[in-house]
């Protein structure tokens, strides 16, 4: 799919921008408007390309994804040459006239509002035979996944929004000044359109179509989402799903696999991935801009969809962010078979360069020419390795990564379910038997956990082992804040590593952007101060 949305993505883009001049009381005849030019397969389908484009938009997967909730969920912390928005971000300093909050809620909205034209004009759209009429099910199916995965990333940063779920050429002032829907009303939008994803997405594709949404994502969302709302069984019945038959997931047998640009595509080779952000190698500027994502792709991208990632946090190359020191004390526990031993978990070597006794990998550069180079760790201290391929060449020399961002793994989904059990209070051999899963991937192999103690032992395993697999995953600030726990929680790490105690109440949720209250009339009068 990678070649095949820059083959589709300028012509896509097009498409999106027809109809934005006035007439000049002329009319050509060959000129397309919003009406007559989706009424073919192949214009529904351009459609639907240029709404996964958005995932590279800016605020998104092209690096600003990455950075916002890694600082958050206190994965990474801010290096010296990290400045500007992602410094108070890092603080958690920050207000809604922030870029970055902006530009989180924009990206949102620019994936809702191409999901809602893909929707409304599949429906129009008159299919010619049989394969057409199964196309039209799929697009749909698939603007609806991407809608749900936009809802869902908006609700839980920003609580109460409004809900846009019509594509309005013409839009008047009450469409405009949409008031915020309840918090409840928005997790219920997202469960029937994942539903309806999940009934109308196909359960794989061809190689040329690679990464878009597969059944298999829309569950994998729909069980995530349950849990997130605290539906324990119902999280439980959607996401075993996934554990049986029709479905194939199955752990990477070599975990960095997973963060490894030649074995992501192909669900062969990667058999764990349930939904993943494309992105292919930059190499020259015939492809589009090296750093479009700080102009955004839908602007200066070109035909450019690499991500800025592993130059953003890499030890020799812009290095703005390294990892904690709180992350990297959490692989060292005690041995679940002789708990009066620490153990370091072999997860750590895939996850940060650091020296042997924390399990960090101690070299890098293993396929250069050159052969491979001893980390310095003495004047580098802890940095990312996940994410990164300094195991092929020793510094990058600017934004080029091709490695796919990881949304949903099979891995995040063992371990979802295992918590289902735990919160209804079954700490037994089901939720044992899916950690112990994880852990015994063939390139961690470690020692398995015997029983899982009371539920709040259980919950304390369950909490460690997400922290542990999904480390520099954007996953932990998410889970830190849905299980209550995010303040005292980073208020006591960064004490511990800054003397900061610096998460307040009102950071659960994010503030709603300036911009948008001074857009839209209705939240500005919903909002009390300066916040949510």
């Amino acid at each position: 799919m990678k070649k095949y949305i820059k083959f589709l993505l300028m012509t896509a883009l097009l498409a999106f921008s027809i109809g934005c001049k006035k007439d000049l009381n002329l009319t050509n005849k060959s000129a397309y408007t919003y009406d007559t030019y989706f009424n073919s397969d192949v214009a529904i389908n351009q459609a639907v390309v240029a709404t996964y484009a958005a995932l590279l938009h800016t605020g998104f997967w092209s690096g600003d994804y990455y950075t916002t909730f890694d600082l958050l969920g206190y994965d990474a912390k801010n290096n010296q040459p990290l400045l500007g928005d992602y410094l108070q971000v890092a603080q958690y300093n920050f207000g809604p006239d922030l870029d970055v909050m902006n530009n989180t809620w924009s990206v949102f909205y620019q994936l809702i509002a191409r999901a809602n034209v893909v929707i409304d004009r599949a429906q129009v759209w008159k299919p010619a035979n049989a394969a057409e009429t199964t196309d039209q099910a799929q697009y749909v199916a698939e603007a609806k996944f991407l809608r749900a995965y936009a809802y869902f990333n908006l609700v839980n940063c920003f609580g109460r929004v409004p809900l846009r779920t019509k594509y309005l050429p013409l839009p008047t002032p009450a469409d405009i000044n949409m008031p915020r829907s309840s918090v409840a009303d928005v997790w219920a939008f997202i469960e029937q359109d994942l539903k309806d994803a999940e009934a109308g997405l196909p359960m794989s594709y061809p190689a040329t179509s690679y990464g878009r949404a597969t059944q298999g994502a829309a569950v994998a969302l729909l069980g995530k989402s349950y849990l997130y709302e605290k539906k324990w069984t119902q999280a439980q019945t959607e996401l075993t799903k996934l554990t049986q038959q029709p479905y194939t997931y199955a752990l990477a047998p070599v975990y960095n696999n997973l963060f490894d640009d030649p074995n992501q595509d192909n669900p062969a080779l990667n058999p764990e991935t349930i939904f993943q952000v494309m992105n292919q190698q930059w190499t020259d500027w015939g492809i589009g801009n090296q750093y479009y994502m700080f102009g955004g792709q839908e602007t200066w991208g070109g035909k450019a969809t690499h991500t800025v990632r592993a130059q953003s946090y890499g030890f020799n190359d812009w290095n703005n962010v390294y990892v904690t020191t709180t992350a990297v004390k959490a692989f060292t526990y005690p041995n679940p078979q002789n708990p009066s031993v620490n153990y370091v978990d072999p997860r750590a070597a895939f996850t940060f360069y650091g020296d042997a006794a924390s399990g960090g990998q101690t070299q890098y550069c293993q396929q250069c020419a050159t052969g491979p180079i001893a980390y310095p760790f003495a004047t580098k201290g802890y940095e990312w390795l996940k994410y990164e391929y300094y195991n092929k060449v020793a510094t990058f020399g600017g934004p080029q990564s091709g490695i796919n961002g990881q949304v949903i793994r099979y891995a995040d989904v063992l371990l979802m379910l295992a918590e289902s059990y735990i919160q209804q209070g079954n700490t037994g051999d089901k939720p044992l038997a899916l950690i112990n899963q994880v852990r015994s991937r063939p390139s961690v192999n470690a020692p398995l956990y015997t029983s899982l103690g009371s539920q709040t032992d259980a919950m304390r395993i369950l909490m460690r082992e997400r922290q542990l697999e999904l480390t520099g995953e954007q996953v932990r600030y998410f889970d830190l804040i849905r299980w209550g726990i995010a303040k005292q929680t980073i208020n006591a790490e960064r004490q511990i590593e800054d003397g900061t105690q610096p998460f307040q109440d009102k950071n659960v949720l994010f503030p709603i952007p300036l911009a948008e209250k001074n857009a839209n009339s209705a939240i500005a009068k919903d909002i009390s101060g300066d916040w949510n």
